[in-house]
């Protein structure tokens, strides 16, 4: 990558989100990427680590909300602590991409604005590290908004998808190619076509754009968004921030502007990639025994298949039954069926409990 382009890169995390799929170990304050539940690290701090060797930290911000703002602090001390921004209200992901957009374009016109999920695991980083680099050099003399795009390697009814195009011609890579549309999530007869035909990939929710390439999108598609950053100011823009963002549209960004854009082109991803959407996301990531069961802490098993169990300051013991997530806090336990992993946000949980 040449040094102007690194220059430019500024990247952005996204993490606010509520933290209901993982409860108990997640909560309001608490999600789930504030948790180590792949190693030592959360998976905010794995995520923002992903960029080193590429992005300065002082080029990476995080994007959360008051709820979150103390817990997120302490999770990235490495991290200027002016580049923790809450948001002062809870929106979508078009807000928080004009948000990175207009706090890049204040600290440089030129900004390339990347824009990032806090809670997606990789762990190929070097694979991760080049084709970002190769991304980077390809918007940074594109007008078009890049996207990531997901191999699917199974039917997924849970992921919104991209219909790709034909390659485009970019410098090091003849992984970049057009994107056609982008698609909802599907039902489970469409996602089986999907995964068959070969030219749709999940979308991941990962996109770089010039900061100006972006702006000019939302003049077409969202003046609110293209006022909220034409006027964002530099340096401190907190009472600006809080009187603003409360006021823009609750939309995402794909509706907002991907779906309407003059030009969205997708690199299609050479590492592995998982959001890590619940409990049952686990086992790949920490291990299955003789026994397909995968367990962290202090954990006995007797005639025990295929469970899921975290362990906090007690002993849990599963004897003869299957299929099961139990999962230990210090206030609560969860016993769940694997196939009910998605009804967990549900539950009526007490005030002091969420």
């Amino acid at each position: 990558m040449t040094i102007n382009s690194v220059d430019r890169l500024q990247v952005f995390i996204m993490a606010g989100g509520s933290g209901e799929r993982f409860w108990p170990a997640s909560r309001t304050a608490t999600p789930k990427h504030l948790l180590k539940l792949l190693g030592d690290q959360t998976l905010l701090e794995q995520t923002i680590r992903r960029f080193e060797g590429i992005v300065p930290f002082e080029q990476i911000f995080v994007l959360t909300n008051v709820a979150q703002i103390e817990a997120t602090l302490a999770a990235v001390p490495f991290l200027p602590a002016e580049n923790i921004i809450a948001e002062p209200a809870k929106r979508d992901t078009a807000p928080a991409a004009a948000l990175a957009t207009g706090i890049a374009r204040s600290r440089n016109s030129d900004a390339i604005v990347g824009l990032f999920p806090a809670d997606a695991m990789i762990h190929d980083t070097t694979a991760f590290r080049r084709q970002l680099t190769e991304a980077t050099e390809f918007v940074a003399v594109n007008t078009s908004i890049l996207t990531f795009s997901i191999t699917p390697n199974h039917a997924s009814t849970g992921f919104g998808y991209l219909q790709l195009g034909k390659p485009i011609a970019a410098p090091g890579s003849n992984r970049i190619v057009s994107v056609e549309r982008f698609i909802e999530k599907p039902h489970a007869d469409r996602a089986q076509d999907f995964f068959l035909g070969k030219k749709h990939g999940w979308n991941a929710g990962m996109f770089l754009w010039q900061a100006e390439t972006f702006l000019t999108e939302c003049r077409r598609h969202q003046r609110d968004l293209e006022k909220f950053i034409l006027e964002f100011p530099k340096g401190d823009h907190a009472s600006y921030l809080a009187e603003r963002f409360p006021l823009l549209p609750k939309i995402s960004v794909d509706f907002a502007i991907m779906e309407k854009a003059t030009s969205v082109v997708a690199a299609i991803a050479e590492y592995d990639w998982d959001d890590v959407g619940s409990w049952t996301a686990l086992p790949p990531h920490l291990g299955i025994d003789e026994n397909g069961n995968t367990v962290k802490g202090k954990v006995v098993t007797l005639d025990a298949t295929r469970n899921i169990v975290i362990a906090g300051k007690r002993t849990i013991a599963l004897c003869g039954v299957s299929d099961l997530v139990v999962v230990e806090t210090d206030d609560a336990v969860l016993v769940c069926h694997r196939n009910a992993v998605q009804q967990i946000k549900n539950l009526p949980l007490p005030p002091e409990l969420k």
